[in-house]
């Protein structure tokens, strides 16, 4: 499976396209085993005949005759200098998750595997998100009742990856065919470009979050001037009746005063634990590609002593 997410990526996916696929296999006591995939064809424009669902049973089906695993348990997806989270991986992993509830979302870097070390991680969307999602309420009030912050939306599954024998074989078949001068290309110091990648990143999705806090206190504003605009207005309904009242007139009728002043709409919160969250995932980039690089120079170093 995972050679071929692998294979999907390199012979579909360039610079920052995503490609996804389908996992299939089965629930085993207490683990979810992966047991095969497929890829989800790239389609255009043009393709506006398409239909995603009727491939997915198509293939499904074809598996199914020639007896290979066939029961659906999620779906990967590659991912672009680590930017998944996102509101349409949260809302693809909802569909799935609330389908089929063992489902999982592995996510492939590309970029960090590139860098000598298998980059693979499996996510699930927590019960309290599941909740929230299923009510379709991101207010606010909603995300603060069910306690909902970045560190609780999702939660990593561990993943063991076990090899057949003939593919430990392939593998060790190309390590010994692999020059000895690309392995030690793993001890350069040439990642400048993508740090610079992920600080810019990272930068970007700080912007945004200044924006979505500048839309959050122009609610905030809102929300006081109109509070002191019902109470200039009750206080001038009070006044007029105590007028009346002194004339001997009957006060006047009371009113449904939230009618009155229809209070403005709160902004949707979601958006900003995405992109907190996607914050998070920038630095802890930034945080692995210093270590790595301070690793390589004491590395470089011992070989460099080793040598002399």
């Amino acid at each position: 499976v995972v050679l071929k997410i692998i294979k999907h990526y390199q012979e579909e996916g360039q610079g920052n396209e995503v490609v996804q696929g389908v996992l299939l296999g089965l629930v085993v006591d207490d683990r979810l085993e992966i047991t095969n995939c497929f890829p989800f064809p790239q389609h255009t424009e043009d393709d506006a005949d398409f239909d995603e669902v009727q491939y997915q049973m198509e293939m499904m089906r074809s598996l199914r005759h020639v007896n290979i695993d066939h029961l659906h348990v999620g779906w990967y997806q590659s991912t672009y200098y680590g930017s998944f989270v996102t509101r349409a991986l949260l809302d693809s992993q909802f569909s799935y998750q609330h389908a089929i509830e063992e489902s999982v979302v592995l996510i492939y870097d590309p970029i960090k595997t590139a860098q000598g070390s298998l980059s693979l991680k499996a996510y699930r969307l927590t019960p309290k998100l599941m909740e929230v999602c299923k009510e379709k309420d991101f207010s606010p009030e909603a995300l603060k009742k069910a306690n909902i912050a970045y560190e609780n939306m999702f939660e990593e599954v561990p993943i063991v990856i076990k090899n057949s024998y003939l593919i430990n074989v392939m593998l060790w078949e190309l390590e010994k065919k692999s020059a000895v001068a690309d392995r030690h290309e793993l001890l350069s110091l040439a990642s400048s470009n993508h740090l610079g990648k992920s600080l810019q990143l990272l930068m970007d999705r700080v912007d945004e979050m200044s924006q979505d806090i500048v839309k959050y206190n122009t609610y905030l504003r809102n929300v006081s001037k109109q509070q002191q605009q019902k109470h200039q207005y009750q206080q001038r309904r009070q006044q007029e009746n105590i007028q009346r009242q002194s004339r001997g007139e009957p006060p006047l009728p009371e009113e449904d005063i939230n009618k009155l002043f229809k209070p403005p709409q709160p902004p949707p919160r979601m958006e900003s634990l995405l992109i907190a969250g996607q914050i998070n995932t920038y630095c802890q980039n930034v945080k692995e590609f210093n270590a790595q690089n301070l690793g390589k120079l004491f590395m470089a170093q011992a070989l460099q002593d080793y040598n002399n």
